[in-house]
């Protein structure tokens, strides 16, 4: 529980703490796709740092994703 209340995080933390490989992690790394830091030789990653860029991935993701539409829409939709 300790590791989990960690304000740094190394790359198997944040993989673990993020759901995704290391070896995803450390690509994603690579593209600067996620904000990282390094100390040393070692990838490091503040949890609030990552809480914010999830927050932000969230918003962006679901703001431009296409609405599905409903039955009532498609059926406007195809007598158009």
């Amino acid at each position: 529980m300790l590791a989990d209340a960690r304000e740094v995080m190394n790359i198997r933390q944040a993989s673990h703490y993020l759901g995704v490989s290391p070896d995803t992690l450390y690509k994603y790394v690579s593209e600067e796709m996620i904000p990282a830091f390094k100390l040393g030789n070692r990838w490091k990653f503040k949890k609030s740092v990552l809480d914010n860029w999830m927050e932000n991935q969230s918003f962006h993701s679901e703001a431009f994703r296409p609405r599905k539409l409903g039955k009532p829409a498609r059926a406007l939709a195809a007598a158009d």
